[in-house]
């Protein structure tokens, strides 16, 4: 059965954004299968922080692409250390949304909306309702905990007042899904006192793509920086006040006098400028600012070890990721996360990597040290990250499930 979807989504391609390059071969996979697809999103702005030069000049954009609608909106990027100027341009940017789904030629079969930001939530509730369709909410990280936790949000009436919408934006869904069990309990806990309870259901990310295959190590990334034969640990993505960069930092000066040695962290965020000021007094390690979508695979290939930290407590909150794109690159990764998390259980089933408890930085370098020394350990923990992923995740097996979600709201 074609079905005709309605997907609102704060980042898609070309935006660099995780998020953007999930959702977008989500899209991709149901367009394959005939379906039709109205995508409502923001204009590219992820990697700067800032509308992309040659996407300005427009506050909305439509574009065809086959079986595919894209329309594209103003986000009105704001400093992400500015929380309360962040929250006025995501009102500003699911105002629009807003408009624009109700606005849509339906009908649709159902109506899938990203959070964060979780107001998008109730975009996808007026567009739900607009059309008299489902909705589907996908949780990629819960908000307001994620927040509260790294101190970000402290008065406890502005806890209360999130915490107290969190639950109002639940109860307009019919369906929630979520990455993992972890986040699926923290949900549950929250949803059990809503009189009309709606769906729950795991499906993780995913990232197996032609784009990203495992290849040698000595890329064109890594002549452009001058890495050479240095072995070269990584850590790429977001550079956010989630995760412990301090490891990063510390096990640089640990190994300042190793001239075989190089510490790269590939990616913008809101620690960008404090990195680039400590990479400045220390000459293993390097800053490098996002690569374009298409260069991924050659900077996931350029390392010889991956990581993945996760400041503590955040495990049940969020699952980076990033560490289906290292495993699709064939590279062992060594992740800094909660004991008994999604994460955890991942890299620990897989083998195709070392978990370490977070913010320990004694555990932390001795993982590392062991990959470091261990050239036949790097390769062998490399292939059984890709085998595993190919295995258990593919981006049309991740398709399907919503395509049967959808199926089982509708009878």
């Amino acid at each position: 059965m074609t079905m005709r979807l309605l997907v609102i989504t704060p980042h898609f391609e070309p935006d660099t954004a995780p998020t953007g390059i999930i959702v977008s071969s989500l899209v991709e996979q149901w367009a394959k299968q005939g379906h039709q697809i109205e995508v409502i999103t923001s204009l590219p702005w992820y990697e700067n922080h800032e509308i992309e030069n040659h996407w300005k000049g427009k506050i909305f954009r439509r574009e065809e692409k086959e079986s595919v609608t894209i329309t594209r909106l103003h986000p009105f990027p704001q400093d992400k250390n500015k929380l309360f100027r962040r929250l006025i341009s995501f009102l500003a940017f699911s105002f629009l949304a807003a408009i624009a789904s109700v606005f849509k030629r339906g009908p649709f079969d159902a109506v899938i909306a990203l959070s964060p930001p979780l107001t998008l939530g109730s975009v996808g509730k007026v567009a739900a309702l607009r059309h008299r369709c489902k909705l589907i909410l996908n949780l990629q990280d819960i908000f307001p905990d994620v927040a509260v936790a790294l101190g970000k949000i402290k008065s406890r009436s502005s806890i209360q007042i999130l915490e107290e919408y969190e639950k109002f934006t639940y109860s307009g869904c019919d369906a929630i899904t979520v990455l993992s069990k972890d986040l699926e309990e923290n949900v549950s806990k929250k949803i059990d006192t809503i009189k009309s309870c709606p769906q729950m259901q795991v499906i993780p990310n995913f990232l197996i793509s032609s784009s990203i295959k495992p290849q040698g190590r000595y890329t064109n990334y890594r002549e452009e920086h001058h890495l050479e034969e240095k072995l070269v640990v990584m850590y790429a993505g977001n550079l956010g006040n989630s995760q412990s960069f301090e490891l990063i930092t510390n096990a640089a000066r640990k190994h300042d006098e190793k001239d075989d040695i190089v510490y790269v962290i590939n990616g913008t965020g809101a620690m960008s400028d404090q990195l680039k000021q400590q990479a400045n007094q220390l000459k293993n390690l390097l800053v490098v600012d996002y690569q374009p979508i298409e260069r991924l695979s050659e900077v996931l290939a350029t390392a010889d070890i991956h990581l993945v930290l996760l400041r503590a407590g955040l495990g049940d909150m969020s699952v980076p990721s990033k560490i289906y794109s290292v495993f699709a690159s064939g590279r062992p990764v060594i992740a800094s996360i909660d004991p008994g998390t999604e994460l955890d259980r991942i890299v620990t089933e897989s083998k195709g990597g070392i978990s370490v408890p977070p913010d320990d930085f004694d555990s932390f370098i001795f993982a590392l040290e062991n990959l470091i020394e261990n050239s036949a350990l790097r390769e062998e923990m490399g292939k059984k990250a890709r085998v595993w992923l190919e295995n258990c995740y593919s981006s049309k097996t991740i398709a399907d499930s919503y395509l049967d979600l959808i199926e089982r709201l509708n009878r």
